[in-house]
């Protein structure tokens, strides 16, 4: 059983409750074992950066540091979010000594030193990469046959460039949601900005930015919306009302996490999945 420096951020400890529960077992199920890194703190999400930048990085790279001491090879983060921070902090450091002289500075304070040795990877690439879509097919045991899923990879799933993948038209996503039965459905706006925290300061183009995603969803014929970031998530599903509100539309669809569609499809029970702890519990088609 391969072994992962799992880092769930701060909304897998609250809000998103059902995806950190839903990554572990779909993980177990799979072959994986993850091992939450001791005393991780928040990533900074996207708030930080633009406060203090160089402080942000030593934010993020105190828990590259940690994860660096379980002496496992690769950080993994289910949050989007989580995972582009990570990912250009320990790319960064690497390519800039004076950063990462600064942020190993800071570090000291924490008995600390980060070297940059981790691979830093999403939750959905591993299954992808480490388990692959032929050995999820053939542990799938309830298929999702007939359900349309429209797979929602958010702006920073893959804004960390790291190859050769088409970062306009990803079908990575597609490719897993296919493995486990469900029908992937084409909408425009899958790698579209959900509007993050700009729900605080500029609601109105925030619900717009919302209303969007959600409209090219239902109106390709999804049953389903599913995320791979929490933030995504709760714009997404908390937000659909005020939608209505605003702009006089009557949109209502199911958002979920991928990890939760890929527990059901595994025959794992919805009562282990987080399911049960969704803000809005719109999924029947799922029971």
């Amino acid at each position: 059983m391969k072994q992962y420096a799992y880092y769930p951020g701060c909304s897998l400890e609250s809000l998103a409750k059902g995806y950190d529960v839903s990554t572990k077992e779909v993980s177990r199920a799979l072959g994986l074992e993850l091992r939450e890194i001791e005393d991780w703190n928040c990533c900074g999400a996207t708030a930080y950066f633009p406060v203090d930048e160089l402080l942000a990085y030593t934010l993020v790279a105190r828990n590259l540091a940690i994860a660096e001491k379980t002496g496992l090879a690769d950080f993994v983060a289910p949050c989007s979010a989580c995972f582009k921070n990570a990912y250009f902090t320990n790319a960064y450091l690497k390519q800039d000594p004076d950063l990462a002289d600064h942020i190993n500075f800071a570090l000291e304070e924490d008995n600390l030193h980060v070297n940059g040795t981790l691979k830093v990877r999403h939750l959905i690439e591993v299954f992808i990469e480490d388990v692959g879509l032929e050995q999820i097919r053939n542990k799938t045991t309830h298929p999702l046959t007939g359900l349309r899923v429209a797979p929602n990879y958010g702006c920073q799933l893959i804004r960390p460039r790291r190859g050769r993948e088409d970062v306009e038209n990803p079908r990575f996503f597609e490719e897993l949601l296919s493995a486990i039965g469900a029908e992937p459905v084409e909408y425009a706006t899958k790698t579209r900005c959900c509007g993050s925290s700009l729900i605080i300061t500029n609601r109105r183009a925030a619900l717009e930015m919302i209303r969007i995603l959600l409209e090219d969803a239902i109106n390709s014929g999804a049953h389903v919306i599913a995320t791979t970031c929490p933030m995504c998530h709760v714009n997404l599903e908390v937000y659909q009302t005020q939608v209505n509100q605003e702009f006089g539309t009557n949109l209502s669809i199911p958002v979920i996490y991928f990890t939760q569609l890929m527990g059901v499809a595994l025959g794992l029970s919805t009562k282990h999945l987080g399911i049960d702890k969704a803000i809005l519990a719109r999924t029947p088609m799922l029971a």
